[in-house]
């Protein structure tokens, strides 16, 4: 670095803005989209996660965050089990919405770095390359890997990647825990909107259900008279 103090500068709105970006579409955006859809008070909700978010931020793991994403959202929020078991897996892998964001502004930052001009095209090419490349497994510091990607396809110099390397470690927990809110969010959507049909599924278990009792009950009884007549 021939400037530290100017690099460290640099740094620190970079982790700045990082942080306020996750906060904002965490905790403000992904609320409202709630509450628009649902209209229930989405903070609740995120009480009732709050679990799934602490152990995000300790495993750094979406993956092996997911079977507690999954009690919470059953357990504490209520959500039907089939939308659970059908959105958090599948949520799990290509809802990194926390990895796009911060792999979008690394690239806007390692061009700010590196004096390259930011113009439209450039941030809208970055941007839809770091939402396409953020499918992928929800391990720990797998962001760091897609955004090698993002600046390959995209042409940029990898020699820079090294100075987020000082703070990988802890926005990599903090996007994280974005991912399991936003993937917990969309299985309480995905089951509002799917509730009629959730509810058709149930009846539909259960009158299976019953006939196939009655059914084991006329074998069982069937099988008892015919003992008696044998007798």
């Amino acid at each position: 670095m021939d400037d530290p103090a100017r690099v460290l500068q640099q740094l620190s709105y970079y982790l700045l803005t990082v942080i306020i970006g996750l906060v904002i579409h965490g905790y403000v955006l992904l609320p409202i989209i709630y509450l628009i859809f649902v209209r229930r008070n989405p903070y609740k909700y995120i009480y009732g996660v709050l679990k799934a978010i602490f152990t995000a931020l300790g495993t750094a793991s979406s993956a092996a965050t997911m079977p507690v994403t999954m009690q919470c959202c059953k357990e504490n929020n209520g959500v039907h089990e089939k939308a659970v078991d059908f959105v958090i897996p599948i949520g799990t892998t290509i809802n990194l919405d926390g990895t796009a964001l911060y792999v979008a502004v690394t690239s806007a930052f390692i061009l700010q770095v590196n004096n390259i001009p930011l113009g439209f095209d450039q941030i809208f090419t970055v941007s839809i390359t770091s939402i396409t490349a953020s499918v992928g497994p929800g391990a720990p510091q797998a962001a760091f890997v897609i955004l090698a990607i993002v600046l390959t396809a995209v042409g940029l110099p990898l020699n820079d990647i090294q100075l987020v390397l000082a703070v990988d470690w802890f926005l990599d927990r903090l996007l994280t825990s974005v991912n399991v809110l936003g993937d917990a969010f969309g299985a309480g959507i995905v089951e509002h909107l799917s509730r009629h049909d959730l509810h058709k599924m149930d009846a539909i278990a259960e009158t299976v259900s019953a006939e196939a009792g009655n059914a084991s009950d006329s074998r069982i009884g069937l099988t008892s008279e015919n003992g008696h007549i044998n007798e």
